[in-house]
């Protein structure tokens, strides 16, 4: 199993948002020591024993170091301790009314992300305007 001694994010490279967004988190001091799976890549039902392709594609999902799969806003929360700029964003969503705030967000993110999809792949196929 890919990661074991580090998290492994596991996103779809597919949908312009995710993209942008783990290519920014990559770009980050600690970023090595996650192990980033791009789902896209996977042609299989499972992109691991107990996680399937469609669930991935749904939300964020890590699996951390202990090998607990995790997703949503939690996913994020784990990613962000890896990263030293970002540690204090974690620590701050781990504890109560926080995580919950985050939850509700990125809750509200999925209902809005077909749209926003659609948007960035629009946006991406016009190129830039002169």
């Amino acid at each position: 199993m890919p990661g074991r001694d580090r998290p492994t994010a596991y996103y779809d490279g597919a949908c312009p948002l995710c993209a942008r967004e783990i290519d920014f988190y990559r770009r980050q001091k600690g970023a090595d020591q996650v192990c980033w799976i791009d789902i896209g890549d996977i042609d299989s039902a499972n992109v691991a024993p107990d996680l399937s392709r469609s669930e991935a594609l749904a939300r964020f999902t890590v699996r951390d170091v202990d090998g607990n799969l995790v997703s949503g806003s939690r996913a994020f929360v784990r990613i962000w301790m890896c990263l030293p700029r970002f540690r204090w964003l974690a620590k701050l969503f781990e504890v109560q009314p926080f995580a919950w705030l985050l939850g509700q967000a990125y809750c509200l993110f999925l209902e809005v992300r077909p749209r926003l999809q659609a948007m960035a792949s629009r946006l991406e196929t016009q190129g830039p305007r002169n």
